[in-house]
């Protein structure tokens, strides 16, 4: 079902999901998370899609999971932000993404399963996991040292600043970069080239593409998840989300509690 966050639109075989929660600054919640598997579901069974297209706008992409459902959530329900990582990982078709402005948190581990980015010269990156007392998710603690070795992975993900285009286009995150009025129109050209392919070989080739390291993958999404959900019920984490929402600066001195696990 489509979701008052996330836009569908499907024309010329491309299936476009729009994130469009910008008084949020685009950030995800249960309810995008559903609209964006739902989508994703969707899009491997219609035969009349051959190419997913994600985007937000120029000048936003996304912030992240949304800090109040973290703090909000039900322990007894899996959250959504990991079935939709799972389903991601999984996908079968092309997925392209066009970024422009902020893509925080899962905002840029969505696009380590994208197979084309196209990012804006305006695009901000940031891996802030760590910042907010959690660890990585999405895989991105196997893909990151894959794609940009392990010394640039360390710098992205345990320090967790914010990165430009062209140091995401090192690591193997972005594919290429354009200006900020261009990426969305850049995107949707190249996912029309990949429609007008043959179906059949785009799948196969995807998935010879990824089998060498899909089990592993799949086993790694899931031993982050399983750190993170613990991190989240941690003093440090739970003290950092809420001076965020409180808007004042963190108690450091629980920074260094560390919990059973």
């Amino acid at each position: 079902m489509p979701s008052e966050h996330i836009h569908q639109q499907l024309q010329d075989r491309i299936f476009t999901l729009e994130i469009n929660r910008r008084d949020r600054k685009n950030a995800l919640n249960q309810a995008a998370y559903i609209a964006l598997i739902e989508g994703l579901d969707e899009a491997e069974i219609n035969p009349d899609i051959s190419v997913v297209l994600i985007k937000g706008q120029h000048d936003l992409f996304s912030s992240g999971n949304d800090i109040k459902d973290f703090l909000n959530r039900d322990p007894n329900q899996e959250p959504k932000g990991r079935a939709f990582l799972k389903r991601i990982a999984r996908f079968r078709k092309p997925i392209v993404a066009a970024v422009g402005g902020d893509a925080i948190g899962i905002g840029t581990t969505l696009l380590l399963h994208c197979d084309f980015v196209l990012a804006a010269d305006n695009a901000r990156f940031q891996l802030s996991f760590v910042n907010l007392g959690l660890c990585p998710e999405g895989g991105s603690s196997y893909l990151l040292p894959l794609m940009a070795g392990s010394k640039l992975a360390n710098e992205l993900l345990l320090i967790g600043k914010p990165f430009n285009a062209e140091i995401a286009k090192n690591a193997g995150i972005v594919s290429s970069i354009w200006s900020a009025d261009q990426v969305i129109e850049q995107a949707l050209e190249l996912s029309k080239e990949l429609a007008n392919k043959p179906l059949d070989a785009l799948l196969t080739t995807k998935a010879l593409l990824k089998k060498p390291f899909q089990s592993q993958l799949d086993q790694v999404i899931d031993d982050e998840l399983t750190e993170f959900s613990r991190l989240l019920n941690t003093t440090p984490s739970k003290e950092i989300m809420s001076a965020f929402l409180e808007k004042r600066p963190p108690d450091r001195s629980t920074f260094k509690i560390i919990e059973n696990k």
